[in-house]
């Protein structure tokens, strides 16, 4: 009876992962397309981008279901336990992570009637830090690995500052009038790129968390 259970339990625990990578899958993709609509100005596939945001939250609310479902039933303990806690925690920061890349393409309609951007300043390079932080914490996630972990989080550093700079370029383009408009949502746009690195961070102590059962908080010192 106990290999049937301790089966059962197997099952439902990969059904968790994969569904963790799934999501993770859709969220990385979004990041990416948001990036590419903000490049290119385009409405159309921004709003795509947009629209795609109910899938990823479908996902996380069937994951978060199973795990409780599992919960109850299974009543896990030690390793499992921790990993179904900490899954929760990090469908909820991929969900919110998939909501920035949303805020990144709502932008595009802003800058729709705007002059054409010259530059995205340190964008590219910010989104491209992001999605290695997120595909970096996927497989420190699926390794089950403290030590991928804990290099995650020293990343989160060199991505502020790259917003920094991001704030500097754009506060000499709000000089001239005409560009305050581009200029502000270019900073938004790195704002929600400077804040997936945050979730990502949270992301990387829940994998800590997962594997040694000890929380480790960092302070990123953002509001």
């Amino acid at each position: 009876m106990a290999v049937v259970i301790r089966s059962l339990l197997d099952r439902e625990l990969t059904e968790l992962n994969d569904d963790t990578i799934r999501l993770a899958s859709m969220v990385d993709e979004a990041i990416g397309h948001s990036m590419e609509a903000l490049n290119r100005r385009d409405v159309i596939f921004a709003q795509q981008v947009i629209a795609q945001d109910e899938k990823l939250n479908l996902l996380r609310y069937k994951i978060e279901q199973n795990a409780l479902r599992t919960l109850a039933t299974q009543q896990p303990a030690a390793g499992d336990l921790r990993f179904i806690i900490a899954t929760l925690h990090i469908v909820g920061e991929l969900e919110r992570m998939g909501d920035h890349a949303v805020g990144i393409a709502r932008l595009v309609n802003q800058l729709e009637e705007e002059p054409a951007l010259d530059s995205l300043h340190q964008l590219p390079k910010m989104a491209k830090r992001a999605r290695l932080m997120l595909q970096e914490c996927l497989d420190a996630y699926v390794a089950r690995s403290a030590d991928m972990a804990h290099a995650i989080i020293k990343q989160d550093d060199k991505l502020d500052k790259q917003y920094h700079k991001l704030f500097r370029q754009t506060l000499e383009e709000m000089r001239d009038d005409e560009y305050i408009h581009r200029a502000t949502s270019l900073l938004w746009a790195g704002h929600n790129l400077e804040r997936i690195g945050d979730r990502a961070t949270n992301i990387a102590e829940r994998v800590i968390f997962m594997t040694t059962g000890v929380y480790v908080e960092v302070d990123l010192q953002t509001p």
